[in-house]
C-alpha cells in the first residue's frame, strides 16, 4: 500500500506531504478526517482502511485493487497525538480517478471504518475536491493574467491596425446617390430603414462603425431624391446638435416624410461621435408625431413659415424661435363628422397612445406607445379601427390600408396625398 504521511508526538501539528500527491490523472480529492482513542501509527491508520472496507462494496471497489490499478492514488496522511486528551487526530487525502458515483461509495465506504487496532475510531468525509475544477480556476486565472499582459504588449498594435484597416475599408464603399450625387452608404437602396444625416463626413463617420443605410442632404437644401425615398422607407434624421441641425430638421418636416429625429449631444456634430454615442443616440430617437407636437407645427395650406429675424440696436443678427407651419400638398376630401362611439374612446384616450378595435367594436389592444403603432398594425389581425392620439400621415395610412383597417381616428392629418378607397378619416376639428 502506498502511503504519504509525517507525524509528531505531542501538541504539535505534523504536515503531510500534500504537494506529493500526483494530480495529472486523477479526478477528484476526498479529504477525510480522523479521531482515535488513543496512539495510532501511520500503519496502523492504512491498515484499518484497507481491512474495513474490503469486500464492503464489492471487488471492484476494494482499495487494493483500484490502487493496484491505479485508480486510487497514494493516500496522504496527516496526523498529531494529543497526550492530554490521549487521542490520535488527523486527515486523510484519497487521490480518485473513479466517476463521480463510485468516488462517493468509497468515500462513504471510508466513514463505516470504527477501529484502528485496538482503539476506537471515527472517520468523518470533510468534502470531494473537483481537481479539475481547480484546473480550471488556475487556467482562468492564468488566461486573465496572460490577456492583462497581452492588452499592455501586444494588442494595441495590432488591434489599431486591424480597426484601422476596417474603418477604411467601410469608407472605401461610399457612394453617390441620384443626381445630386449624394453621399451615401450601400444599404441605402436594399434597407428597409434609412438614416439621413447632413454632410459627408457624416456619412464616413457611420459607415466606420457599421451603418450602411445612411445618405447626407448636404445642407438645407433637400433634394427631391431623399424627399422620394423616405416615403418608401422608415426614416430617421439624424443631425447635429447645435443652430444647424435644428434648420435642417425643419426643413426635413416640412419636405419629406419622416419617422424618427435623433440629435448629437448639444453642441456635438454627428463626424465626431464614438460608436456607443451613436448607439445611444439611434437608441434614444424620438417619434416625429411628438417632435411635431413639441415644435407646435400645424398643417395650414399656405406656404412654410420660417423663422424671422429682426436686426437689434447695434445691428446684431438676433433669430426668433416661431411655430413651424406645414404647407399641405393637396387637401383631401372632407370627412365625415366623428360617429358618437368614437367620441368617447377619444375623450378617455390616454395623451401619445392608440387603441385598436375589430369590427364589433370590441377592443383588440389599447395603452399603445404611437411609435409603436405602426408595428402593430402591421402584426394583428382583424382590426377594423384605429384610434389614437397622433397625426394621420400618408405612411400610416397606406399600412392601415393593407392590412384592411377601414376607420382611423386622430388629432389631426399632415401630408396626405392619397386617401385610400377603403377607408375613413376623421379627426379631432370635424
Amino acid at each position: 500500500m502506498s502511503v504519504v504521511s509525517s507525524h509528531k508526538f505531542g501538541d504539535e501539528t505534523s504536515m503531510a506531504n500534500e504537494e506529493d500527491i500526483d494530480t495529472s490523472t486523477v479526478k477528484y480529492l476526498i479529504h477525510e478526517k480522523f479521531s482515535i482513542n488513543g496512539v495510532a501509527e501511520r500503519s496502523d491508520i492504512i491498515g484499518a482502511l484497507f481491512g474495513q472496507t474490503e469486500g464492503l462494496i464489492g471487488e471492484g471497489l476494494d482499495l487494493r485493487e483500484l490502487q493496484k490499478t491505479s485508480r486510487i492514488g497514494r493516500i496522504a496522511v496527516k496526523l498529531q497525538y494529543q497526550k492530554r486528551q490521549r487521542k490520535t487526530t488527523g486527515t486523510l487525502i484519497i487521490p480518485s480517478s473513479l466517476d463521480r458515483v463510485e468516488t462517493a461509495l468509497l468515500a462513504a465506504a471510508l466513514e463505516t471504518v470504527d477501529r484502528v487496532g485496538p482503539c476506537v475510531g471515527k472517520i468523518n468525509l470533510l468534502k470531494i475536491e473537483d481537481v479539475r475544477e481547480s484546473k480550471r480556476r488556475q487556467i482562468v486565472q492564468r488566461a486573465s493574467r496572460i490577456l492583462k499582459t497581452w492588452d499592455h504588449e501586444v494588442a494595441p498594435d495590432s488591434v489599431s491596425v486591424l480597426d484601422e484597416v476596417l474603418k477604411e475599408a467601410r469608407v472605401s464603399i461610399i457612394q453617390k446617390f441620384g443626381k445630386a450625387a449624394l453621399p451615401a452608404g450601400p444599404g441605402v437602396l436594399d434597407s428597409d430603414n434609412l438614416i439621413i444625416v447632413e454632410g459627408r463626413a457624416d456619412v464616413i463617420n457611420l459607415l466606420k462603425h457599421g451603418f450602411r443605410n445612411v445618405i447626407s442632404v448636404q445642407g438645407t437644401d433637400v433634394p427631391p431624391e431623399v424627399v422620394d425615398l423616405t416615403r418608401k422607407k422608415v426614416t430617421t434624421a439624424f443631425l447635429d446638435g447645435d443652430h444647424g441641425g435644428d434648420l435642417i430638421l425643419r426643413e426635413l418636416i416640412h419636405l419629406a416624410d419622416l419617422d424618427y429625429v435623433a440629435r448629437a449631444p448639444t453642441n456635438h456634430e454627428v463626424e465626431e461621435l464614438s460608436s456607443k454615442e451613436i448607439l445611444k443616440a439611434l437608441r434614444t430617437k424620438i417619434p416625429i408625431e411628438q417632435i411635431m407636437k413639441e415644435l407646435n407645427i400645424t398643417p395650414e395650406d399656405d406656404d412654410f413659415s420660417e423663422s424671422t429675424a429682426d436686426e437689434s440696436e447695434d445691428n446684431d443678427f438676433v433669430t426668433k424661435e416661431i411655430p413651424i407651419v406645414i404647407r399641405r400638398k393637396s387637401e383631401p376630401a372632407s370627412q365625415a363628422k366623428i360617429p358618437p362611439e368614437f367620441l368617447q374612446v377619444v375623450e378617455n384616450l390616454p395623451e401619445q397612445q392608440a387603441t385598436l378595435f375589430d369590427k364589433n367594436s370590441k377592443i383588440i389592444e389599447e395603452n399603445i406607445p404611437i411609435s409603436d403603432l405602426r408595428d402593430k398594425i402591421l402584426n394583428t389581425e382583424n382590426i377594423e379601427t384605429v384610434i389614437f392620439d397622433g397625426i394621420i400621415t400618408q405612411r400610416l395610412l397606406d399600412i392601415a390600408s393593407s392590412r384592411g383597417v377601414q376607420n382611423i381616428v386622430g388629432a389631426r392629418q399632415h401630408d396626405i396625398t392619397k386617401i385610400p378607397l377603403n377607408i375613413k378619416i376623421y379627426t379631432y376639428s370635424d
